[in-house]
């Protein structure tokens, strides 16, 4: 289930009832948007346990601020906004960022070494912007967040959103056609 599956009915009560403590109410929750905030964690720091320290953190975080949560059809970019507060705090203690890469990146099943090349090039591209930038790309491009989830999830308007966004895409593209 991701965080589209949740109607805007089921989400206030489901919040409702997890804010005031109901652990059933809390789970649902954690299994609607569990796997989007994995996703930003890891693209916003790249490394898997660090990322699951950061989603972890963010859901004690949740539990605690839950019940705080003014409009309940934006929990899913506030807690991708939790999500990567977690992920440049652990960052920060840990000194910079860590790009794990996958020893079998280089090539696929096929046999072709050239798709492994692309893979590492972003791979390279992505480890040069900072968390907030990869995590704004994840938020936009995979977990799929309009513009005005994602001006809530970094705390700006839409228009903003956009014009950050726009810029990351093309450093992102300058710096893979530098490479």
């Amino acid at each position: 289930m991701n965080g589209q599956a949740m109607g805007g009915q089921v989400v206030a009560s489901t919040i409702a009832l997890a804010g005031a403590g109901d652990e059933a109410a809390f789970a649902r929750l954690v299994a609607t948007y569990h796997a989007d905030m994995a996703r930003v964690a890891f693209v916003a720091c790249g490394d898997r346990e660090l990322a699951e320290d950061a989603v972890q953190s963010a859901w004690l975080v949740a539990w605690r601020k839950l019940h705080s949560l003014r409009d309940p059809e934006r929990v899913r970019p506030w807690l991708l906004s939790v999500t990567v507060n977690e992920v440049r705090q652990l960052l920060r203690r840990r000194h910079g960022p860590v790009l794990e890469v996958d020893m079998q990146a280089p090539g696929d099943a096929q046999g072709d070494p050239s798709m492994g090349i692309e893979r590492l090039d972003l791979r390279r591209a992505l480890a040069r912007l900072s968390p907030e930038d990869r995590a704004l790309l994840v938020m936009r491009y995979v977990v799929d967040l309009q513009s005005d989830e994602l001006a809530t999830a970094i705390g700006t308007s839409p228009s903003t959103a956009r014009t950050r966004l726009c810029r990351v895409v093309d450093r992102l593209r300058k710096d893979l056609l530098d490479d």
